[in-house]
């Protein structure tokens, strides 16, 4: 292994997530052999969340610099040069910079329930759903507030984008991850041109010419300049030169992850929010404000139910837990042991329910901020009802979303799960299935996530893209994976459609 490091042979993927940014290095068979992370939280700026560049920056640099040291630890080798390297992150958002680069306002991170206004005016202007994260219903608010910074507006892009610039010098975007910046024309694998006229119609300017260029899987998206590498690696000790991946929104990442990127498969990506992605087979009947319409890394159209909040308060209540156990003696994996006694829960937790919402969440019409504990005198009140209930509510919003989905009769033929919530084996994936009334498989790389699902992205780019990625998938990165399979239960989809109506009693009350 320290021959195939040491010649460059291996490719990097780097995911910035909303508390994690990490770097994921795989050998030639898409092997994980090494990684490194760099914890890190957004801060509320002037009511808005954000990340700082200086943040950005260092914290990628950390990331790259632990997995460089795990290299060398376990070894003995000097990563010196990749053959592919790729970014991706938290999709959407609002990066503006004026003609020389300088950012213009604090990045708007896709938490923030901000363009209400925007989103619905654009929505109804394209006849198309526009998400209120998405960088162009950013813009349009901007515009419509006139904030002083838009009349220097000469750039707009993601963060993935943005780190991409620095290492590659290329202004471009995956075009799953083009998707949450403005919609996509899924027959031209460019930005919709009845859209972009509309919007500098209603709006005025050129906007496409603000937006980064769109590349798909595989496809054009530059390499890794000497300056981009001094910049990720201050030592000097990695060289230019690796082929860079077009950069990818998270929601891009757990397709491939999950090898869900052909028509009528699927998966859910749960960790600090949740999203469900569908690759249709054909194009939605009508439009949800419910549902975006984002693509795949090739461009394939894809129904994608996006929720804000998913596993912040399990981590919260496990973490207040974990102390208390602590002050006993107690040991071992907190999350195992709770997970495991909400088995003991009855399948609608005994009337307890949890409203999770650390930040506005746009699919159950929530505006801001809602953390809630729900019950009623007659409440079967336990601790395993409890923690049944609060991995219920990280699932329970998506639920919402996706029986709009089964409503527009959209073909789902297998749904995956991924994310830390699995880890815990057939327990969240159990109440997921039960929550959609639908099978749902979990991959042994089913924890690796998105870090390792732009390392593949990265790998296939540098194999530049002679095949499908729906082959290559298929054919080279998942033949023979392990994997398990879990359908729902006739008690546990019953008991979970009684707790979802509880919940909407709790919202509204």
């Amino acid at each position: 292994m320290k021959d195939f490091i040491e010649a460059g042979r291996a490719a990097m993927g780097i995911e910035f997530g909303s508390t994690r940014i990490k770097a994921v290095l795989v050998d030639d068979k898409f092997r994980v052999i090494a990684q490194g992370a760099h914890d890190w939280e957004n801060k509320l700026v002037d009511g808005v969340w954000s990340y700082s560049l200086e943040d950005i920056e260092s914290g990628v640099r950390d990331a790259y610099a632990k997995c460089a040291a795990d290299v060398a630890s376990r070894y003995g080798a000097k990563l010196t040069g990749l053959s592919a390297l790729g970014i991706s992150g938290m999709m959407h958002g609002y990066l503006a910079f004026d003609a020389g680069g300088r950012l213009l306002v604090p990045f708007r991170t896709w938490r923030n329930v901000m363009t209400a206004e925007a989103a619905a005016k654009l929505s109804d202007l394209f006849r198309f759903n526009v998400p209120q994260r998405w960088s162009i219903a950013h813009y349009a608010q901007a515009l419509m507030k006139k904030e002083p910074h838009v009349g220097s507006v000469k750039r707009l892009t993601t963060l993935a984008g943005w780190v991409h610039g620095r290492l590659s010098g290329e202004n471009v975007l995956g075009v799953g991850e083009a998707s949450g910046v403005f919609p996509i024309d899924a027959t031209t694998g460019d930005y919709n041109a009845r859209m972009v006229a509309a919007f500098d119609a209603e709006f005025g300017g050129d906007v496409k010419s603000l937006l980064p260029r769109v590349a798909p899987a595989g496809g054009r998206a530059g390499t890794l300049t000497s300056e981009g590498a001094k910049w990720l690696d201050p030592t000097g000790t990695l060289q230019a030169g690796a082929v860079m991946a077009p950069p990818e929104g998270d929601a891009g990442t757990g397709m491939v992850a999950t090898n869900a990127v052909a028509p009528k498969t699927g998966n859910v990506s749960a960790g600090t929010s949740i999203f469900a992605m569908v690759v249709l087979d054909r194009p939605m009947k009508g439009y949800y404000p419910e549902i975006d319409v984002v693509t795949t890394p090739t461009g394939h159209e894809v129904a994608m139910v996006h929720c804000n909040n998913c596993t912040n308060e399990i981590n919260a209540w496990v973490d207040l837990f974990k102390t208390f156990g602590g002050l006993g003696g107690m040991e071992g994996n907190p999350f195992g042991i709770l997970f495991n006694e909400s088995l003991k829960g009855d399948p609608d937790c005994g009337g307890v329910v949890v409203v999770p919402y650390l930040s506005g969440e746009p699919v159950t019409g929530v505006p801001d901020a809602m953390l809630r504990v729900v019950r009623t005198p007659e409440a079967k009140f336990t601790l395993a009802n409890f923690m049944r209930a609060e991995i219920y509510s990280a699932f329970v919003s998506l639920k919402l979303g996706m029986d709009i989905l089964a409503k527009e009769g959209v073909a789902i033929e297998s749904l995956t799960g991924h994310g830390g919530i699995f880890k815990d084996k057939g327990i969240a994936q159990q109440y997921l299935a039960d929550a959609l009334d639908t099978s749902v498989t979990c991959l042994a790389t089913a924890t690796e996530g998105g870090p390792w699902g732009m390392a593949v992205l990265a790998a296939y780019a540098a194999r530049g893209g002679a095949q499908t990625l729906e082959d290559f998938l298929s054919k080279e990165v998942f033949a023979g994976a392990a994997s398990e399979t879990l359908a729902p239960t006739r008690e546990g989809v019953a008991g979970f459609n009684r707790y979802a109506e509880n919940f909407k009693k709790a919202l509204a009350g």
